[in-house]
């Protein structure tokens, strides 16, 4: 995959769907840039950061996690700069830190619903060594809303009450009318099988729509627009 330009300020490196890698973010700044998500292993940093350099393009002064799932967050150890995330999220990644990684610790999450199949395949695609998985809580925690000002262009990075899991940050580029939302719009695949609840959807859909925004980066697919996102979130309401 090759990085994607949207603009001057904001690119991203498409998902890869064999091993579950999601989109990463990419903002550039006059004088920092910032990163959306650290992907899922220091390979997926790697490839991330060489589609940067290719690009000239700075590697990040900040990244920030949209939620704990292992995708978006075992590359963490691996990236440049500071780390940022919600205290939802940091405290999930101090309680997967402790996790063990053999067959039968993984066959033991599986039973406990600490984990899940899709995930439990895709860890093991993108780690045959499993020694190398490394998880990290975040440099910068924060509470409900924080501000970049990258020089030339910020970013508003806020938690919110989603339906995919309960420590959703999104981040809202407005001079670019640019979202990053993560999964924040999916389902919950850890309580809900692949679910949705539909407080949190409505809750969601509802911030969603107060947002001044053109275009929505998600975490494993194609951009799409307000309207597009909407429609969908609205269809899925209706269905329950």
């Amino acid at each position: 995959m090759e990085l994607k330009k949207l603009s001057n300020r904001v690119y991203y490196l498409p998902s890869e769907e064999e091993t579950d890698r999601p989109v990463l973010g990419y903002i550039n700044g006059d004088k920092y840039s910032l990163a959306v998500d650290a992907g899922n292993s220091c390979k997926h940093v790697e490839k991330f950061y060489e589609e940067l350099r290719n690009a000239n393009l700075r590697l990040p002064d900040y990244t920030v996690i949209t939620h704990w799932h292992w995708d978006h967050t075992f590359g963490m150890h691996a990236v440049s700069g500071k780390t940022v995330s919600g205290k939802l999220t940091n405290e999930k990644l101090k309680e997967v830190a402790e996790w063990k990684w053999s067959d039968e610790d993984m066959k033991d999450r599986l039973k406990a619903g600490k984990d899940i199949e899709f995930c439990d395949k895709c860890i093991k695609l993108e780690y045959p060594d499993r020694q190398n998985v490394k998880v990290v809580t975040s440099d910068i925690e924060f509470n409900g809303k924080l501000k970049f000002d990258l020089g030339g262009i910020h970013c508003e990075v806020m938690e919110v009450n989603a339906p995919h899991s309960e420590d959703s940050v999104i981040i809202y580029v407005p001079e670019e009318r640019a979202v990053f939302v993560g999964d924040a719009d999916c389902g919950d695949y850890y309580n809900y099988g692949g679910k949705y609840d539909k407080n949190k959807l409505q809750s969601y859909i509802e911030f969603i729509r107060e947002i001044d925004f053109n275009t929505c980066l998600l975490g494993h697919d194609k951009p799409e627009s307000k309207e597009e996102v909407l429609k969908y979130l609205d269809e899925q309401l209706n269905i329950l």
